[in-house]
């Protein structure tokens, strides 16, 4: 494991503090002990259930015959050793903040001891290491400590752990177990785990085989339930199953074709032509004319697993923990690679940057990462990231690098229409062909995809209660009783448009509707577009 030399390089150069991050503790500690043994050091270990343990396992005890429990004590000690020592702390973050009576009186003595001890370590062959789950550390304290992120097990590590589950099994449970895996089907499985942790990967492994004492080709659907279940217990994360085609998507023809293009631009062929990896695309536009539609779609169209990043829920209550929150989806993006990540009205998020949100400068950080992941990734995380109003967008994260390209996306055209009735109605179970496309096409003029749906479905429900199957006359009635977006909000379509005139290209082909235009007819003489206060004509 490359980590375990750059840990080992570290501490040979006499890095004081080392803060290793990951949940995979059982593993970390394997890695510690390796590295302890390659720097020649003996391994010294605190935790608040045990207390110091000495490198033997035994409890470290202070002057009064008591163990050293207390976090406080247990770094004094490590200050005043002469071993040639790794001293590792678990879960010393829950120490830096809040008062623990029951071990200190005041958790700046912790902090300002970890201060003494990056100075005295340094002129020493002592080494303090910080193991947790969480990043968490002290302002005061960020420039005398190095961070590293545990790796979770590779391809290569993950074959061996279904060697190792497979034999288990086997001595348990004898000949009833039925092991049935080709090559193909193995090396499907091992990537259909990738990205989860050592215990994630046994508990899927074991659990398929439990479940029926069988495991083959079968079960691949099985695990990736379970793994879409882990990744949906971060709060951070959802797994969508590939549901959406790109043929459900009417119109965005331009949109389609780059698409279309980049299909098989992940592979290994594309490498030996010498083509890059896509790095993403910035859908804006309207709302309900297909961004996220087609977000669901690349999915399919790519054969790559697709990941929703909630922004929302990467800000927490805690100092640090907005930033471990967005580093651990990335890390479990980039460990699921290649796959798409999709954030939907990133707007909402990174609104309040430019213009200071009052949030302390987190939003500003949060946004500060985000973007420089988007630029130097190296990994394979496409990323589409969506937004309805572009004004609330900081100006950086439209810079040329950022995106592979910023796409408009607008109200649909005629043409894009008459798709979109076809497409919804097929999956009514109704045939186009019956029902008047060019007259539904004009009268919805100004509508957006997901209004044409809604009016679709209204229709049915007129249909369905008058005891009789769907006709043009119903959709036609529907769509006149509707008021679309196009009207509702001119102004902000307009703004939209001058914007991505110059600064966007555009998803479709063909002249969009314009802003305020639509085919409904007037009623009973009243203009039902007219602006507020104007007077009826």
């Amino acid at each position: 494991m490359d980590l375990i030399k750059e840990l080992s390089d570290h501490i040979r150069a006499r890095y004081p503090m080392l803060y290793l991050v990951t949940s995979e503790e059982g593993r970390a500690m394997t890695a510690l002990a390796d590295v302890a043994k390659a720097t020649q050091k003996t391994m010294w270990v605190w935790s608040a259930s045990d207390g110091l343990l000495d490198p033997k396992g035994a409890e470290i005890k202070d002057a009064k015959g008591e163990p050293i429990v207390s976090p406080l004590k247990a770094l004094r000690h490590a200050l005043r050793s002469q071993e040639r020592a790794l001293f590792v702390f678990k879960d010393l973050h829950l120490f830096f903040e809040d008062p623990m009576p029951a071990y200190l009186s005041d958790p700046l003595q912790v902090r300002r001891t970890l201060r003494d001890i990056a100075v005295a370590f340094r002129t020493s062959y002592k080494s303090l290491v910080l193991l947790s789950p969480i990043l968490r550390v002290p302002h005061e304290l960020e420039k005398e400590i190095t961070v590293f992120d545990f790796p979770i097990p590779t391809q290569k590590e993950i074959a061996g752990l279904l060697d190792n589950v497979i034999a288990e099994v086997k001595r348990i449970h004898g000949s009833k177990v039925k092991i049935s895996l080709g090559e193909d089907t193995r090396d499907r499985i091992v990537k259909s785990v990738s990205g989860l942790t050592q215990s994630e990967v046994e508990n899927v492994f074991n659990r398929a085989i439990v479940n029926d004492l069988k495991f083959d080709e079968t079960d691949v659907p099985f695990i990736l339930s379970e793994k879409k279940q882990i990744i949906r217990k971060s709060g951070l994360l959802e797994y969508y199953e590939v549901q959406e085609e790109l043929a459900n998507v009417g119109g965005l023809e331009i949109l389609k074709d780059w698409l279309i293009k980049r299909g098989e631009a992940f592979t290994a062929r594309a490498r030996e032509f010498g083509l890059p990896e896509p790095k993403g695309i910035l859908l804006l536009g309207v709302q309900g004319c297909g961004k996220s539609l087609i977000s669901k779609s690349i999915s399919s169209l790519w054969r790559l697993p697709l990941l929703r990043l909630d922004v929302g829920q990467i800000f927490g209550k805690y100092v640090g923990e907005s930033e471990e929150n967005l580093r651990r989806a990335i890390r479990m993006a980039e460990a699921l690679s290649p796959t798409i990540l999709w954030l939907d009205e990133i707007e909402k998020a990174f609104a309040g940057v430019s213009g200071g949100s009052g949030d302390g400068g987190v939003s500003s950080r949060i946004f500060g990462s985000f973007i420089t992941w988007l630029q130097e990734k190296t990994v394979p995380v496409f990323v589409i990231a969506t937004s309805n109003n572009i004004r609330d967008l900081p100006a950086e994260l439209l810079r040329k690098g950022r995106f592979d390209e910023i796409f408009f996306v607008d109200l649909p055209t005629d043409e894009e229409r008459r798709a979109i009735f076809t497409i919804h109605l097929s999956k009514r179970r109704r045939d186009p062909a019956k029902f008047d496309l060019a007259e539904l096409a004009a009268v919805s003029e100004g509508f957006s995809g997901a209004e044409i749906e809604q009016a679709v479905i209204s229709a049915m429900f007129d249909a369905f209660h008058a005891g009789r199957d769907l006709e043009t006359g119903d959709l036609r009635k529907a769509l006149t009783e509707t008021v679309p977006l196009a009207v509702t909000m001119r102004e902000q379509i307009a703004g939209l448009r001058d914007w991505a005139a110059t600064r966007a290209k555009r998803a479709s082909v063909g002249k969009p509707p314009a802003a305020g235009a639509t085919g409904r007819p007037k009623a009973s003489g009243l203009n039902l577009f007219a602006d507020p206060g104007e007077t009826p004509r």
